[in-house]
């Protein structure tokens, strides 16, 4: 078997906030390799440091120790500048929340950070937004405002978005959080079908039915990791022995 190329690294990863005149302790010495191609999803109860993690590792916010490695680069070490160079040219975000700039059509939300990346031409960018509404099935409202469209239209334009500069890394903070379950599905079904396409995938979820699109899932409890489950490819057909593993799986963890 081909061993895995590694994209992100995480050692003794650390952070802590004050409260109270003391500290809470949100990450704890961990330890993570994310890996090029992998559709990972990180799991855990509330307060168990999901989210912060993710912010972490994409250079959101700062550890109070530790590393993230990414191309022989610790994200620790570099400016607030070249973070945001970073994120801009490498890395796509999808979040709970859409986001959308209000007073730009979806198609304009799409194009404006494929713009500012500047590793395409502009016709290139166009046609590049162009594919992906296509490809989001929201070809035919690409002049409309977000506030004309669905909680789920909105979420597929963020996915386009979140992917139009083709990032390396592409982190999702609960995005089908807020949506309906036919909207989740829709969702759901674009990231497999990037990630089957070569996307790499971070998610953060809550939600079995978004963990079953994962390949490879982390369990985390009080900052740390504590468990993890590989999984094959995704097929629709194949959801209920999925399914069962799942939740054997979430079952021992006391999920």
């Amino acid at each position: 078997m081909q061993e895995k190329q590694t994209v992100l690294s995480a050692k003794g990863l650390c952070k802590s906030f004050a409260h109270n005149g003391g500290q809470v302790h949100i990450l704890n010495g961990m330890d993570l390799d994310i890996y090029a191609g992998d559709f990972t999803v990180i799991m855990g109860a509330s307060g168990s440091g999901k989210s912060t993690l993710l912010y972490a590792l994409s250079g959101m916010d700062r550890a109070t120790a530790g590393t993230v490695m990414y191309q022989g680069r610790d994200l620790a070490g570099i400016s607030e500048k070249e973070l945001t160079a970073l994120r801009r040219s490498d890395f796509g975000f999808i979040f709970q929340q859409m986001h959308l700039v209000s007073n730009l059509s979806l198609r304009e939300n799409i194009t404006v950070p494929g713009y500012l990346n500047r590793r395409r031409t502009a016709a290139e960018t166009d046609r590049r937004a162009d594919a992906l509404l296509e490809q989001m099935g929201l070809s035919h409202i690409k002049d409309h405002l977000p506030a004309q469209c669905s909680g789920g239209e909105q979420q597929r334009c963020a996915v386009a978005r979140a992917v139009i500069h083709e990032p390396a890394l592409l982190f999702a903070d609960e995005p089908t959080g807020a949506l309906n379950k036919r909207n989740t599905t829709e969702v759901l079904d674009l990231l497999t079908a990037l990630n089957a396409a070569g996307q790499s995938i971070l998610m953060v979820t809550h939600d079995s039915r978004a963990a079953l699109r994962a390949s490879r899932i982390i369990y985390i409890s009080d900052g740390r990791v504590v468990s993890e489950l590989t999984l094959s490819p995704y097929a629709q057909d194949a959801d209920k022995p999925r399914e069962a593993q799942l939740s054997a799986w979430l079952s021992a963890m006391e999920w």
